[in-house]
């Protein structure tokens, strides 16, 4: 059948001269593409809402302190005398200190207010882990330039060259858990010279942590800190709560409750998920800090056994979830070996300790008999 319309008759029609055969279907298939093109419908404008979320979290995602994994050098000054008899866990004293450091022009010193905090550790540690409250001028052009007004610091707890060691283990927990999902917090190590104010000296050098604000974290998630309690494993994101679970068994972290929102951080979002983020490993199997010890109710012998405490996921589903950790692995591996000053022994016994957990994910049965069968069925 002759078509209505033949390839010659539509060119003669257009305002375009005859074209040869070789390529009259280029153009032809351009034309019909242009048409297609202005048949689309221009998507739908951004909503003031989704405008804000994605300003929130631009803004947190380029936070200063967070764009280098490069140890901070700093000095701290405080009367530390004062502060480490502080043992109130109930207590909300704050102490003026002195944070130096640098920004483009040169050093800075900038007035903070340091608090005791943390539970085990405030009763354990020769120096307590501590927030650190910024006078938020001075920050300006400093790794501490941010919207909040404080940070977590993670200190050594102790003196001793072993105690160094575990808060570079802790570290890497948080390093490895941001490698597994953004849903963590991000951390930053600094080596900083704690001086006493009173007498002007040096008390020691050690490495420690300083942790994303909580309400940042919330930002980069698009939602807000959430601080209900008793929320239940039916309530949260499940592939977020599959990561976080797995990666606490990954490490052989037990010290953690969602419905107590103990250790963990709840991030709720305007469409109705909940994401759980973790954080204090050093109650952990990766850190095995000598003054940690296991809940007896779960009747572990040591911190190096592993326990999931996860929620109940098919064996096809946890597949998928295990799938992640396995691409990661090199990753993770390579993070050890990027920690500085870590020592030969330390690294050598912290990768065993994860291959450990990608061998065990490599065997069904395994993973049936120590993360399938070993399920929680509500929420813990």
């Amino acid at each position: 059948m002759r078509s209505l319309f033949p390839v010659s008759t539509v060119f003669r029609i257009m305002p375009v001269p005859i074209m040869t055969r070789s390529w009259r279907l280029p153009v032809i298939l351009a034309m019909f593409a242009s048409c297609l093109t202005f048949a689309q419908e221009p998507p739908p404008p951004e909503t003031p809402a989704a405008a804000a979320l994605r300003v929130r979290r631009a803004d947190a995602e380029k936070r200063a302190l967070f764009q280098s994994d490069e140890p901070l050098v700093l000095t701290l000054e405080s009367n530390f005398g004062i502060v480490t008899k502080d043992r109130d866990p109930e207590s909300t004293k704050q102490y003026p200190g002195v944070l130096k450091t640098t920004n483009a022009s040169g050093a800075v010193d900038i007035p903070v207010e340091l608090s005791a905090r943390g539970n085990l550790r405030r009763n354990r540690c020769d120096f307590l882990p501590l927030r650190v409250t910024f006078s938020k001028p001075e920050t300006k052009g400093t790794a501490f330039e941010m919207r909040g007004a404080g940070l977590k610091l993670v200190t050594h707890c102790s003196g001793g060259k072993d105690y160094e060691q575990y808060i570079l283990r802790e570290y890497l927990a948080y390093r490895i858990n941001h490698i597994i999902t953004p849903n963590s917090f991000r951390a930053r190590l600094a080596r900083i010279t704690y001086v006493d104010s009173t007498k002007g000296k040096p008390i020691t050098t050690r490495y420690a942590i300083f942790l994303e604000d909580d309400d940042d974290v919330a930002r980069r998630l698009g939602g807000k800190v959430d601080d209900r309690k008793n929320v239940m494993f039916s309530q949260l994101h499940p592939v977020a709560l599959a990561h976080m679970t797995i990666f606490e068994y990954m490490i052989a972290n037990t010290d953690y409750s969602i419905m107590a929102q103990h250790n963990v951080r709840l991030v709720g979002t305007d469409v109705g998920l909940t994401y759980p983020i973790p954080y204090d490993f050093d109650i952990s199997g990766l850190v095995s800090a000598p003054y940690g010890t296991h809940d007896p109710r779960l009747r572990l012998k040591a911190l190096t056994d592993r326990l999931y405490r996860g929620p109940c996921i098919p064996p096809e589903r946890m597949a998928v979830m295990l799938n992640t950790f396995r691409t990661k692995k090199p990753e993770v591996l390579d993070a050890v070996a990027a920690v500085p000053d870590m020592t030969d022994a330390t690294r050598y016994e912290v990768k065993r300790f994860l291959n450990e957990f990608f061998d065990l994910i490599d065997r069904p049965g395994a993973v049936k008999l120590n993360l399938v069968q070993t399920c929680l069925k509500g929420g813990n």
